[in-house]
């Protein structure tokens, strides 16, 4: 009886990610079906499959999904020099990644001094207006 305790809560895993991983062969259409099915036949099955695809980002399709997967392995592919060859191409990606937020971000303040010393140069009043006697 003990056995059979402890492995119900696996067992039920293994079934909810093989069903996960099978929506996600089939993309968006069946994840958004089977959240209509739930709501259909049992309304808070469709409310959790709906809850589950926002927190989860399924609405993205996928291509986001996919690039996910890529930048978190889960597991090595045997082949050291592949390895090491993704490691290293996941680590430069993520060195740009992180220059390009901070030119963004340089680039952003930048618009933003510019809008607020325009917004100070309008807002004083002219001096440049010449009384002619």
């Amino acid at each position: 009886m003990t056995d059979f305790a402890t492995n119900a809560p696996v067992a039920a895993g293994n079934v909810l990610r093989r069903a996960e991983d099978w929506l996600d062969q089939r993309g968006r259409g069946a994840w958004i079906a089977a959240m209509v099915l739930g709501f259909i036949f049992v309304w808070p099955v469709g409310l959790a499959l709906l809850a589950f695809m926002v927190w989860q980002n399924k609405f993205a399709g996928r291509s986001c999904h996919a690039q996910t997967r890529i930048r978190t392995p889960r597991s090595t592919t045997g082949n050291a020099a592949f390895d090491a060859y993704r490691a290293e191409t996941l680590r430069r990606l993520e060195e740009e990644q992180a220059a390009f937020e901070e030119f963004m971000q340089r680039l952003r303040e930048a618009r933003d001094k510019a809008e607020f010393d325009q917004f100070m140069e309008e807002r004083q009043p002219r001096k440049d207006i010449a009384v002619e006697v």
